[in-house]
């Protein structure tokens, strides 16, 4: 009983602080515990050459959760999403996915002007669970997390530069922004041409400067860092 006391506390205390709850999306459907999480309208770059170019974009989960289901809206049935998640067996939140989920998108098609997706994750109490290390002789290690992210996400209403970096016992290793809009409805693509950004790499941070957007767009930023302790 106090158990389940504990769950419907923090279910509560994470609902109370969401700022986007997710609509009619299947993220929760089969946990009796679920905080849905919605992000923006995530703009899809779209081109015609090969390879096409991706976009990504982070949620993440109140503390306390992690990520147990996933979702996603679409402008256009051409958008190709899928999630970055760590190996191992069984797959399953918390070992699979963190409290940390990166959505990839990829536009396929050849006649959106303005694609856009919004992703959605379910959020489950987080629960422990050991990794199995396999026995050899041979010098072998489990797949583990060498990177992390380093992520910001603003609010773009005059024009700013964003900038994230590595910590100094990390080097950069990968870098990306994303631009979306906090909008009820897709936005249209005159919203979307509205925003620009431009990024630039440095040797252990990225900066993306953003403006227009009608203040309401967000940029999302992030560095890819290795070799921390």
């Amino acid at each position: 009983m106090k158990r389940a006391f504990v769950v419907v506390a923090l279910l509560a205390a994470a609902l109370a602080a969401r700022v986007d709850p997710a609509g009619a999306t299947s993220e929760c459907r089969g946990f009796l515990a679920c905080v849905p999480v919605a992000g923006p309208w995530v703009v899809v770059p779209v081109s015609r050459q090969a390879p096409r170019p991706e976009v990504q974009y982070q949620l993440t989960c109140p503390r306390g959760f992690v990520v147990g289901g996933l979702d996603a809206e679409l402008t256009d049935s051409a958008i190709d999403v899928w999630f970055l998640g760590a190996s191992g067996s069984p797959v399953a939140p918390g070992r699979t996915t963190s409290r940390t989920i990166v959505f990839v998108a990829r536009y396929v098609g050849a006649g959106a002007k303005a694609p856009t997706f919004r992703p959605h994750a379910g959020c489950v109490p987080a629960q422990g669970g050991g990794r199995r290390t396999p026995t050899s002789v041979t010098k072998v290690v489990p797949p583990g997390r060498p990177t992390v992210r380093r992520v910001r996400t603003v609010r773009i209403t005059t024009p700013r530069a964003v900038a994230v970096a590595c910590r100094r016992d990390e080097r950069l290793v990968a870098a990306y922004s994303a631009s979306g809009f906090r909008t009820a409805k897709p936005p249209s693509p005159e919203l979307v041409a509205s925003l620009s950004t431009r990024p630039a790499l440095a040797l252990d941070h990225i900066t993306v400067v953003g403006r227009g957007g009608d203040g309401r767009a967000v940029v999302q930023v992030a560095a890819v860092c290795a070799g921390g302790r």
